[in-house]
């Protein structure tokens, strides 16, 4: 591939880790029917080597790929200066890396629910990567956490109680789903339902509560928020295993295993 080539407003990347996030698995698949030439990748950790942010500083990123493009499992990557900040200085690079989509992707939710303090939310899929970041957010924001896992004996930490069982679960204020549950039963009348899960479809109507089916957006501010959040101690990040970039058949297989204890990373 060409070296890429910084313009205003941009900042060139040496990428150190990435990791693997759904959306690339279905990517990779066609789901998206992406030609297969394209760059994979939303993530990033690395060094800045150009452009806006100064040189030797410690970066992360996400790119939205599917719109913009822009994959981030490269050597050298291009983004615009508005989605890098600065990485945590509490966890290592590789850590780092599994954050930006994730975390983003709780963030963005969890402030649409406008759950608040003292308020009870149920998290659907609350073991996976983006539902355990969701739990810790909000449970700092004084938020009582629950959450739906799907199997016996999964932690979640900062949730009230950890279930398999959604038939009993009501009386919460808000429900954030991340695989496409559909528990509306669970919501209180003049409550918030959202869910990320795209491939289950369009959430649907209930009389008296508010719903919408949430998209992550590039968001510099955000992804700041959450890197203090991790340098605080308030957001933990599970790597589950790291592979070589040359190994990423073998990095996509691991991915598709059940039970992983936190993401797939892949470093350069």
């Amino acid at each position: 591939m060409a070296e890429p080539v910084v313009g205003a407003g941009e900042v060139l990347i040496r990428v150190v880790a990435t990791s693997i996030n759904p959306v690339d698995d279905k990517t990779r698949q066609g789901i998206f029917g992406i030609d297969a030439s394209v760059t994979l990748g939303w993530d990033l950790a690395g060094v800045v080597i150009g452009g806006e942010l100064p040189v030797g500083e410690r970066v992360i990123a996400m790119s939205h790929q599917l719109g913009t493009g822009r994959g981030t499992w490269a050597d050298v990557v291009v983004l615009p200066v508005g989605a890098v900040v600065r990485a945590p200085e509490s966890v290592s690079l590789v850590e780092a890396a599994t954050l930006p989509l994730a975390g983003l992707t709780a963030l963005q939710t969890l402030d649409w629910l406008e759950v608040g303090a003292g308020e009870r939310l149920l998290v659907a899929g609350a073991a996976g990567a983006v539902g355990g970041i969701a739990v810790q957010v909000a449970a700092a924001r004084g938020v009582r956490v629950d959450a739906l896992v799907s199997r016996e004996g999964q932690q979640v930490p900062g949730a009230e109680l950890v279930t398999t069982d959604p038939r009993a679960l009501t009386g919460y204020d808000a429900v954030f789903d991340t695989y496409g549950a559909f528990v509306l039963g669970a919501v209180v009348e003049g409550g918030r339902y959202a869910s990320i899960a795209s491939q289950a479809g369009v959430v649907p109507e209930v009389d008296g509560v508010r719903t919408a089916n949430i998209q992550v957006r590039e968001d510099g501010a955000g992804l700041g928020e959450l890197v203090r959040l991790v340098d605080d101690g308030v957001v933990g990040l599970r790597v589950d295993s790291t592979f070589a970039i040359r190994d990423v058949r073998a990095a996509h297989e691991r991915f598709g295993q059940r039970g992983l204890s936190g993401k797939v990373a892949m470093v350069f």
